[in-house]
């Protein structure tokens, strides 16, 4: 058996947010986990299809200053996560790809600090 290739260049940190998500299917709320640089995983239980773009808005744990990013689906995911026995439980959500941010926010300042994202 091979191990995994890992493809990700960026450093991810497992952080949990509100966010909210615009586009083409109105706007939703969804949780973000797993933040990077290049993007972040949003669980939401109407993921958009691959290759949607979005606007994603939100503040980081421990900042009060909002962003807003320009995003793509590049992953979508669901998960049963069903005991035997259990009432059904399914996790949905979709990875997304950071396309651009608002001129106006220093982010990449914001997304490597190390007090932000641990």
């Amino acid at each position: 058996m091979s191990a995994v290739h890992e493809r990700r260049i960026a450093r991810r940190f497992d952080k949990v947010f509100s966010i909210y998500i615009t586009g083409a299917w109105g706007t939703a709320f969804g949780i973000a986990r797993d933040i990077s640089e290049g993007g972040m995983f949003i669980e939401t239980p109407d993921p958009y299809p691959l290759g949607s773009q979005m606007e994603i808005t939100f503040s980081l744990p421990d900042s009060e200053v909002e962003m807003t990013a320009e995003a793509e689906v590049i992953h979508l995911c669901f998960l049963d996560r069903t005991p035997a026995g259990s009432p059904r439980r399914v996790m949905a959500g979709m990875g997304v790809r950071f396309v651009s941010f608002s001129a106006r926010q220093p982010v990449a300042g914001l997304l490597l600090r190390p007090a932000a994202l641990q």
